[in-house]
């Protein structure tokens, strides 16, 4: 056994597989930050439609690039609540058909072009100042990063067929019988759990056919098993998620077994159906063909026929299963039994999608609306607790328990952002981050001071006193001032309009104080409600100043 040329053929095809991964991760992440808002509008927009979600799905793995990506995103956003059951099931499906076009990527002719690409987008994106175009080279770092790891592996597994011992281990994996296809498919599926992309692995099996070291139906039943390793990755995501969220990944699972499952069984009239396809519509009439190129025998069609298997595999279960998705829901509601929430308000932040900003980012803004809706109901819980003076266990109850939840909310947000802001954003996903911070902190600042109200009017209540009921209707006046401020922050109105009608509850504040100083004159006031009235004032203050905090977030002002 020639040790020289084994440690030569392990260094070729560990390095470009390193390098095919390194620029799979590239090409990702640039894609995603040059396209990240659009793909966001674009994924928040999907309905219950089966097909406008797969639509989705296909784009946006397009895009992106990986399948794990959209569909951990998907389990991602049914976790947090943003999409329903059946939505994410038509991403995923998608998701599936978006990926083949990996395989067509590398049926291009431009092998050889993978290293100029490289260099020149290397340059482009380190010297470039603009964001914009440096996310583009990155991207195209990535493809020429992928086109050279597919040269360098198939240099590597090009020295197999010199030596024997290698070439009899892969004589066990040939999928000339029922067994051998199957043996093929779990190969396929092992080594793609092990590298974690199914992109991966396809590259690995075009590199092995495409020097002749396995043959053309080797390949496609190795594919086969790639689609199944593919979805360990939205399984793992899914643990410790919602009930949802596991369904979603389940989905996936099944999805992917049924569907390799039932072309296994009809693998020998599937792939004549394959090269038929090839015939008729693309004009390769043998698929194997052997091509004497500068003296060295080549296979020059074997890309397009793996690229094909793995496309038509994919569409065909999707046009299969489409139609019965929502039969799979209701399935999978039954394996996957709800359970009830430990508390009211559960967070979905998960560290495991900051390699997608895009996810991370939409996961924020969903626990900030439902910040601002827990901070409404707080509000409108405070409004019924001081007209009854205290007297409501049930009304003081939510206004306690909302702002000791939004407490633990604010950290958790807080630290989600700010380990987000650690990794490496667009310019504009940082200013989003940092927007979402601030009004997660203003946000349960104000469920503070709205707890304060509640705490002076209940400290009247405890000393048997109460405020006057002209004071009542003035602080319930005010109140409802803050409220409708609170909902022209957070709705659309004009920053110009919202900076006007501060400065009227400003000056409507202080009349109140100056009035209630003017009456303490007549001696009518008791001391603890002479100084618990200005306080209730104050901290309605604090909440109007916090909301103009907000308003100025809103508007890009620092």
């Amino acid at each position: 056994m020639d040790y020289a040329l084994i440690q030569k053929m392990i260094f070729s095809v560990v390095g470009g597989l390193g390098i095919f991964l390194l620029g799979m991760k590239y090409m990702s992440e640039g894609l995603q930050k040059t396209a990240g808002s659009s793909l966001r509008k674009m994924i928040a927009a999907v309905t219950s439609n089966r097909v406008y979600a797969t639509v989705v799905g296909i784009i946006v793995t397009c895009l992106v690039q990986s399948s794990s990506v959209t569909t951990v995103m998907a389990v991602g956003f049914v976790n947090s609540g943003i999409m329903a059951l059946q939505s994410a099931i038509g991403i995923i499906l998608g998701a599936n058909v978006g990926t083949t076009v990996t395989g067509w990527i590398l049926v291009l002719k431009i092998g050889k072009w993978g290293l100029p690409i490289l260099g020149v987008a290397a340059f482009v994106f380190l010297f470039s100042k603009k964001e914009r175009l440096k996310y583009l080279a990155l991207s195209l770092l990535g493809i020429g990063m992928v086109f050279y790891g597919l040269e360098v592996m198939k240099g590597g597994v090009k020295v197999i067929k010199s030596i024997p011992e290698f070439n009899e281990a892969f004589t066990y994996f040939t999928a000339d019988s029922y067994l051998g296809v199957l043996a093929c498919a779990f190969a396929g599926c092992i080594l793609t759990i092990l590298v974690q992309s199914s992109s991966a692995t396809l590259g690995i099996t075009i590199a092995l056919a495409s020097q002749g070291v396995i043959g053309f139906e080797s390949a496609a039943a190795l594919v086969l098993g790639e689609n199944i390793g593919t979805t360990i990755t939205a399984y793992l995501a899914s643990i410790g998620t919602t009930p949802n969220a596991k369904r979603a990944a389940y989905f996936h699972v099944f999805f992917n077994i049924l569907g390799a499952f039932w072309v296994t069984a009809l693998f020998q009239l599937y792939l004549p159906f394959v090269e038929w396809v090839l015939s008729t519509f693309v004009g390769i009439e043998n698929v194997k063909a052997i091509v004497i190129k500068d003296g060295v025998e080549t296979l020059p069609y074997v890309t397009t026929g793996i690229a094909s298997v793995h496309t038509i595999f994919n569409v065909a279960n999707v046009l299969l299963f489409m139609p019965f998705t929502h039969i799979f829901a209701k399935v999978l509601m039954k394996i996957v039994k709800d359970v009830k929430p430990e508390s009211e308000y559960i967070t979905h932040l998960d560290f495991q999608h900051f390699e997608s900003p895009m996810v991370s980012l939409e996961l924020v803004e969903k626990e900030i609306s439902k910040m601002k809706a827990s901070t409404s109901t707080l509000l409108v819980s405070l409004k019924k607790a001081v007209e009854l003076k205290g007297a409501d266990n049930k009304e003081n109850k939510v206004v306690f328990d909302i702002e000791d939840t939004l407490d633990k909310v604010q950290v958790e947000v807080t630290d989600y952002v700010s380990n987000l802001l650690g990794t490496s954003l667009a310019a504009e996903d940082v200013e989003e981050a940092k927007t979402c911070l601030r009004i997660s902190d203003e946000l349960e600042t104000i469920s503070d001071y709205g707890t304060q109200v509640l705490k002076l009017v209940l400290r009247l209540k405890d000393n048997q006193e109460s405020l006057t009921d002209i004071q009542i209707q003035e602080v319930l006046g005010l109140h409802d001032s803050i409220a409708s401020f609170y909902q022209d922050v957070l709705g659309e109105k004009a920053f110009t309009e919202i900076e006007a009608d501060s400065v009227k509850i400003t000056q409507s504040i202080r009349h109140l104080r100056e009035e209630h100083w003017g009456n303490l004159s007549q001696g009518n006031t008791s001391p603890l409600v002479s100084t618990v009235f200005p306080d209730i004032l104050n901290s309605y203050r604090r909440i109007k100043n916090h909301l103009d905090n907000v308003a100025e977030s809103k508007a890009g002002l620092k």
